[in-house]
C-alpha cells in the first residue's frame, strides 16, 4: 500500500524533521519512495491564524508498506514519543515532531479518532504543498481534485524552502 505521511516540528525544527525522515528510513516494512522539500511556515493557532510559537518545518513523505493503518499509526505514534514528543489536548502546543497519515491509499477511513484523509490538507497550505510535491497526481477521494490543483489554491508566500 501507497501512504503518505506529513512530518512536522517547531522544536528543535532544524534537526527533528531529517532526524524523523532518517528513522522512518531505517524502518524495515517502510520503503520511502519520495520525499518532499522541507518548508519554513509559521505556527498556525486553533483559530487557523498565526500563534506566537516558532515556526514549523513541514514536509511529506510517500511511503510503501504493508502495514495497517492502525499498526502503522501505532508505529509512528511510538517513533514522536523517541523523539520527545509529548501529546496533550491542545492540537497546536509546540512539537518536536508531529507524524500523520495523510492518504492511506485512496481509503476513506478514521483509524483512534484520526480521519483519513487528513482534513487539514483542505485547510493549510503547509499540508497540501509538501503533499503535492510527493504525489501531486494523487486525487482526493472525497474531493475528486488532485493534490496538485489542491495546493494551487494555497499561496506559497509564507512557505519558504528550508536550507
Amino acid at each position: 500500500m501507497q501512504v503518505l505521511i506529513t512530518l512536522g516540528s517547531n522544536i528543535n525544527r532544524d534537526k527533528n524533521v531529517y532526524e524523523a525522515l532518517r528513522r522512518l528510513e531505517q524502518q524495515p516494512d517502510l520503503k520511502v519512495l519520495a520525499v518532499s522539500p522541507v518548508y519554513v511556515t509559521p505556527a498556525i493557532g486553533a483559530d487557523g491564524k498565526a500563534a506566537a510559537q516558532p515556526a514549523f518545518s513541514n514536509a511529506a513523505i510517500c511511503i510503501e508498506t504493508e502495514l495497517d493503518p492502525f499498526t502503522l499509526r501505532s508505529r509512528l505514534r511510538a517513533l514522536e514519543a523517541a523523539m520527545g514528543r509529548v501529546r496533550t489536548a491542545d492540537k497546536f502546543a509546540p512539537r518536536p515532531i508531529d507524524l500523520d497519515i495523510a492518504f492511506y491509499g485512496d481509503r476513506v477511513l478514521e483509524v483512534a479518532g484520526k480521519v483519513i484523509p487528513d482534513p487539514d490538507i483542505l485547510r493549510f497550505a503547509h499540508v497540501a504543498v509538501p503533499l503535492a510535491d510527493v504525489a501531486g497526481d494523487w486525487v482526493h477521494p472525497q474531493t475528486g481534485q488532485t493534490l496538485a490543483a489542491i495546493a494551487a489554491h494555497y499561496s506559497h508566500q509564507e512557505m519558504e524552502i528550508a536550507q
